[in-house]
């Protein structure tokens, strides 16, 4: 017990501390290139009316993989020295979680915002979003900074530490992979609408839990930080599933309440226009601030959910040994 709640403290603060070096190559890096071989095989030998069933290979090759592949290093550390194998897996997990990536990413498109050049502020939001970003002005700048720290709570934060809590740095990979296969390959075009359904389809599926306890932590958050607590509850339960992912409008649509503005509405992604459902009421316009805000209700997020999957860690403890 005390092992397992030590593990994930400290892969916490590894990543809080020094989040993803760059000298140091990412797990998702070798997860992407698996991802590429892959889809270069299927595509070479499969016809294009069987690509829907091959596209389940991906979950079961990358997904299922990646869990073994780290469950067999943790087993074999283990054998070597049990410290050697609990501080592995403290930075195994760590790497799962992007709280410190995250937020640096959205401050630093604030501080460009706040020193008035909006140019390099385009460039950095456009590190971090899909969308065109070569003529957005200061308020749709921020509310894409906004909108991708808020949606990335879920994904890059509570999921993994959700599932590292269930099933250690096996579970948490395997939950990387899968957020992986989602990114990569779980569009809706005419490229991956096959191929790429079952990826998208599981992440949907991992991630529906996790972003709904992050939808009650921003409320509780709101609270703690006196911010609009009401208006995120109820912003939340109004809007959060005009989102068109499952998941992603719980923590849109709760930032969104809880700072009285908008998100949402039409963004262009190559030229071409997409209309977002809005979530939230413009009580006011969107400002760079914002950016700050909703990084510092993502820190606060982030922390009170590690207490609980520490306390809970507990409880199961002693209800075992009771």
């Amino acid at each position: 017990m005390l092992a397992r709640i030590c593990v994930l403290l400290a892969a916490y603060i590894i990543d809080r501390i020094i989040g993803d070096p760059r000298w140091l190559t990412h797990p998702v890096v070798y997860m992407g290139r698996v991802i590429t071989w892959l889809e270069d095989k299927i595509r070479s030998r499969v016809q294009e009316e069987r690509l829907k069933r091959a596209g389940l290979l991906f979950p079961i090759v990358l997904v299922a993989g990646s869990f073994v592949v780290v469950w067999a290093l943790l087993a074999l550390l283990h054998q070597i020295h049990p410290w050697l194998a609990w501080g592995v897996e403290a930075w195994l997990i760590s790497t799962t979680i992007a709280t410190k990536g995250l937020a640096e990413a959205g401050m630093e498109i604030y501080r460009l915002l706040k020193q008035n050049r909006i140019e390099d502020a385009r460039h950095a939001l456009s590190m971090v979003v899909g969308r065109d970003t070569a003529f957005l002005n200061e308020k749709e700048i921020s509310r894409g900074a906004v909108e991708t720290v808020a949606e990335n709570i879920v994904d890059a934060i509570i999921s993994p530490l959700f599932y590292a809590t269930i099933g250690g740095a096996p579970l948490a990979m395997a939950y990387r992979a899968a957020n992986t296969l989602d990114s990569m390959v779980g569009y809706k075009n005419e490229k991956y609408r096959n191929l790429g359904w079952a990826s998208a389809r599981f992440d949907d599926v991992v991630n529906y839990i996790p972003a709904r306890l992050s939808a009650l932590l921003l409320v509780f958050v709101s609270w703690i930080l006196r911010l609009n607590w009401r208006g995120c509850a109820i912003i939340t339960l109004r809007d959060a599933r005009r989102h068109p992912s499952p998941n992603s409008g719980f923590t849109e649509a709760g930032v969104a309440g809880a700072l009285g503005i908008q998100l949402g509405g039409t963004n262009y992604y190559q030229g071409v226009p997409s209309d977002r459902a809005k979530m939230g009421d413009a009580l006011r316009s969107i400002v760079p601030k914002d950016i700050k805000e909703t990084v510092r209700m993502m820190h606060w997020v982030s922390f009170f959910f590690l207490m609980a999957c520490l306390t809970g860690i507990l409880l199961i403890e002693l209800i075992y040994r009771i």
